[in-house]
This record gives C-alpha cells, sequence and structure tokens, in this order.
C-alpha cells in the first residue's frame, strides 16, 4: 500500500548539480552534439575571418550554430520560439552550451547575429566537415550515387507574382480595394517568368515539378547522396530552370574525387541524351531510369540496363526520397522563410548536415 503524497507547491531557491548530469548518457542528442563540437572545433579560424578583432562581443557563432541545429532538429518554427525553448529547457542549454542560469538572447538579437554567419561560407564548411567524419568512419561510398531535386517554396504568394511593366498593362488595372491584401484575379491570363516577376522575391520563379501540379513560386533543392548509407555528399541550391536539375548534378559530380568509374542513378526526368553524354565524359555511368516516352525515345539502351548494378542503383535511388522528406517536415524547408538563392541555398545546406548527424547517429547505434 502507498500513503498519499501531499501537493506541495513551494519554489526552491538553490538547484544543485550541472546540466551534464540532468542529460541521461544514452540521449540521443549527445553523440550529435560530440559531432557537432568535433566539427566546430576546426571551424575556428573561419570564424576569426568573419569576426573582427574590435568591437563589441556578439554570440558566439559555435552557439549560434548549434542553436540553428536544434531548431532544425525539433521542427521549431520560429526564432522567437526558439529562444523561449531555451530559457525553460534544460536540454536546449546544454546542447547550445549555455549554463542553467546564463541568460537568454533576445529574438531580434539572435536573428541579427545569424545574418552575419549567412554572410560567411559557414554552413558549406560545415556540411563540408560532417561528410568527412562520415567518410572517416567508413560510412561513405565513392563509386555509387543517387541525384535529384526538390521544389523549395518561396516565400512569396502568388498575388505577389506580377507583370514587370504592370504601370502599363491595360489588361490588369489596379484593384479597386487597395492595400496589403487586395483582390487580384489572374485567372485566364498568361503568366510567365519572361513577363512576370514576384515583387516580393524578384528571384524565385514560377515553377511545377512534376506534370499536372501547381505552380508555385520557388527555387530547386538539389542532393547527391551515396548508396551505402544514404546520407549526403553534396548539395545545391538554384532557380528553378528546367535544365537546373540535369546542370546541378554534373556540377555536384564534377568535383566528386572518383578515382574509379562511378554510377549515378536518377528518375527519368534525367533521362535525356545530353546528361547521358555529360556523364560519360566525365567517367560515370548513368543508370538513369528510361523515359521511353520522350520524343527520340530514351537514351539508355540495353548495354546498361542489363547489367545487375543497374537494377541495384533504381532500388537504391529511392532512398533519397527519405532525405526530401526529413529535409521538408523535420528542418521545415518545404516552404523557407528566407529570400535570395544565396541565404535560402545557406539553410538547406545546414538543414542537409542536419540529416547527415541523425543519420550517421542511427547507423552507429544499429552497429553498436
Amino acid at each position: 500500500m502507498f500513503m498519499r503524497g501531499e501537493d506541495i507547491q513551494q519554489s526552491e531557491l538553490f538547484s544543485y548539480g550541472s546540466l551534464e548530469e540532468r542529460v541521461p548518457s544514452s540521449h540521443p542528442l549527445r553523440p550529435i552534439r560530440a559531432m557537432v563540437d568535433e566539427a566546430l572545433l576546426q571551424m575556428s579560424a573561419r570564424f576569426d575571418e568573419i569576426y573582427p578583432e574590435d568591437g563589441r562581443r556578439s554570440i558566439p557563432p559555435e552557439r549560434l550554430l548549434r542553436a540553428l541545429l536544434l531548431q532544425m532538429l525539433y521542427s521549431i518554427r520560429s526564432e522567437r520560439m526558439l529562444m523561449e525553448q531555451m530559457e525553460y529547457n534544460l536540454l536546449f542549454r546544454w546542447f547550445v552550451g549555455l549554463s542553467a542560469n546564463e541568460a537568454v538572447w533576445h529574438p531580434t538579437v539572435f536573428t541579427k547575429n545569424r545574418d552575419r554567419l549567412l554572410d560567411g561560407a559557414v554552413s558549406e564548411q560545415f556540411f563540408s566537415l560532417v561528410v568527412e567524419q562520415a567518410r572517416a568512419k567508413r560510412l561513405l561510398s565513392d563509386e555509387h550515387f543517387t541525384v535529384d531535386g526538390t521544389l523549395i517554396e518561396a516565400w512569396a504568394g502568388q498575388k505577389s507574382f506580377q507583370r514587370r511593366d504592370r504601370d502599363h498593362d491595360p489588361l490588369n488595372p489596379a484593384p479597386p480595394d487597395p492595400g496589403g491584401n487586395p483582390t487580384v484575379n489572374w485567372h485566364k491570363e498568361k503568366r510567365s517568368n519572361e513577363t512576370h516577376q514576384s515583387t516580393t522575391d524578384p528571384v524565385a520563379r514560377l515553377f511545377k515539378k512534376t506534370r499536372g501540379a501547381e505552380a508555385r513560386l520557388g527555387y530547386l533543392g538539389h542532393v547527391l547522396t551515396e548508396n551505402r548509407s544514404g546520407l549526403v555528399v553534396d548539395v545545391r541550391l538554384t532557380q528553378a530552370t528546367g535544365k537546373a536539375e540535369r546542370d546541378a548534378a554534373i556540377d555536384m559530380l564534377t568535383g566528386k574525387p572518383v578515382g574509379r568509374k562511378a554510377t549515378l542513378g536518377a528518375d527519368r526526368g534525367y533521362d535525356t541524351r545530353g546528361f547521358v553524354e555529360r556523364l560519360r565524359a566525365i567517367n560515370v555511368t548513368p543508370h538513369v531510369a528510361r523515359n521511353v516516352n520522350r520524343t527520340g525515345g530514351s537514351a539508355i539502351d540495353e548495354r546498361t540496363t542489363r547489367h545487375e548494378n543497374y537494377a541495384v542503383s533504381q532500388r537504391k535511388r529511392k532512398r533519397v526520397e527519405e532525405v526530401f522528406g526529413w529535409l521538408k517536415t523535420v528542418a521545415l524547408q518545404r516552404k523557407t522563410r528566407l529570400r535570395g538563392t544565396e541565404r535560402i541555398g545557406w539553410m538547406f545546406t545546414l538543414s542537409a548536415a542536419a540529416y547527415n548527424l541523425v543519420r550517421m547517429r542511427n547507423l552507429q547505434a544499429a552497429a553498436a
């Protein structure tokens, strides 16, 4: 039998024990924190280049980067909510490096300091260091890759997509109810990226990823994964154009230290003769899904499809959708909150590094 306990609500003046003691040794954030700290230690020289020697001390860039990773790992939708969580969440304080009594930054101060990191190639170097850790742990394949792209919605609405010469457009006069959200009717109006442009994000383009889908303002995010562990080994973000996916794939593969002949799995959107020829020119075998409905037929013939490796690549390439699913749902990259290819690409690269950290932690736990 148990005696009823008393619900005594009395504030304690002192709390004993460090944050390190409060976080369980088996917590899944511990191995991620270890990998993050290892990468940040090698980035000290880059941080010294970004920050001047004189002036008021800013938020340490190491803490900024850890906080941004937390925001992605826990799907926190805003910096203000992130700061609120860090105010009372001891786990978040431990991961970022704040003590239990240390003051949390104001959201505006956090975003201003974050912009300094956005102006430097911090996420690219951090991503590269995470990939090098995976290579040192023998988790990567240098022979078999998969490439794909996905649409990243821009922080701009359809109403902002207006004619470039809208001041002289007799077919689309000014709306009768001016204001922040006027009534606009663009139905039956032919709109294209050549004649229209978003007033909110001029770099964003109207694009639809698949036939029959709704055209949206956005960018294209590209990832190159290896087929052994499904880790991202390179990433790009470009404007949304019809050739962007194939051009980004060549760009990512060209920089890879491929010592022997490699293979590349991809969907049928990459099945063009020009792309296949460019792959073979850089010693990469195109394991691209055949598009038999394309005018002129598929660029992939039985010389490629008869090999067993082709079927393996076609099975493995579907795992790239797991990457996009995590980036869009967990890391909240489905719709960006930034503008311009450089800033959106910076955050997209950091989210790919966060995915690799989670994937590497899971692979190590499974092997233990």
